[in-house]
């Protein structure tokens, strides 16, 4: 066998191996996140639903976030008037974590399955907010 034929080969087997990890994922579903809204708040609600349509959330939430932080730590600006025209404070742990007091069954879940770490602890401490958040 030539050198060529042998580096042919070569290429040939390790682009066959390279492949394989590429090959499992695609014809392995992906399994959608376990997430749990069963919390004591969320139960006690008459109209289960966000500070915005579960679809925006899901799509914007981080956005929403950021802006908050920016909105109240920078400018003072503590007051989120939604969509419906509905008040609610500017708080992760006040607004968000009171409903969704399950970070590991909630936030978790979904940051896990989309490979996104999750920073909210670089400023907010979430075991005074009797949270234990990753």
């Amino acid at each position: 066998m030539g050198a060529k034929a042998k580096i042919a080969l070569f290429v040939a087997v390790f682009c066959l191996i390279a492949a394989v990890p590429f090959a499992a994922n695609a014809t392995a579903p992906a399994k959608d996140p376990n997430v749990s809204l069963d919390t004591p708040t969320i139960d006690a609600l008459p109209e289960k639903r966000c500070v915005e349509s579960a679809e925006y959330m899901r799509a914007n939430h981080m956005v929403m976030l950021e802006q908050w932080r920016d909105d109240a730590v920078r400018d003072g600006d503590f007051t989120y008037v939604n969509s419906r025209g509905e008040r609610f404070e500017k708080s992760l742990h006040e607004t968000c974590l009171s409903c969704h007091s399950n970070p590991d069954e909630f936030c978790t879940a979904c940051h896990s399955y989309s490979g996104v770490s999750l920073y909210c602890e670089d400023c907010h401490n979430m075991t005074d907010a009797g949270l234990q958040g990753k």
